[in-house]
């Protein structure tokens, strides 16, 4: 639509089924990589991609006829078809239903980008359920503690 101006930014989290430690350091950047692409193939622009063995991150600029839902969905099935298809695990690999994104300013940006960067680092003071919680309190989602990660049965 002419003279529609948007600048919506989104931080997605997603785990590994079962928060399993899968995600491996030797193809990583290239799984990041390949999330960038996906988001800036559904018409957002990708702005850091990063994560450790359990979890990523996402920090896109949303396009504003593209739904959060839409842009997760095509991240976490492209994504988990690529490293099938790469065999860059040994058993069948799954993203966890669900995800959590939360939305921010301008003046967010580069706190958002550095936080992202510097994952490891912040994974080593707390685990990834402390961090996802803690967002989800951050930015008062009411949330049901049964549901909120997928269990081994």
């Amino acid at each position: 639509m002419p003279n529609s101006y948007t600048q919506i930014y989104i931080q997605a989290v997603f785990a590994v089924k079962y928060r399993n430690a899968q995600l491996d350091k030797r193809w990583c950047h290239e799984l990041f990589s390949n999330i960038g692409k996906i988001i800036n193939d559904e018409g957002c622009q990708s702005i850091i991609v990063n994560g450790v063995e359990d979890h990523i991150h996402c920090f896109f600029s949303l396009k504003s006829d593209v739904s959060v839902s839409r842009v997760l969905q095509r991240i976490k099935s492209l994504s988990s078809k690529w490293i099938n298809e790469s065999r860059l695990t040994k058993t069948k690999f799954h993203w966890q239903s669900g995800y959590a994104a939360f939305s921010y300013g301008q003046s967010a940006f580069e706190n958002v980008v550095k936080y992202i960067e510097n994952q490891e680092e912040h994974h080593r003071k707390l685990t990834f359920q402390e961090e996802y919680k803690w967002f989800l309190e951050k930015f008062r989602i009411d949330y049901d503690e049964r549901y909120v990660f997928d269990e081994l049965i």
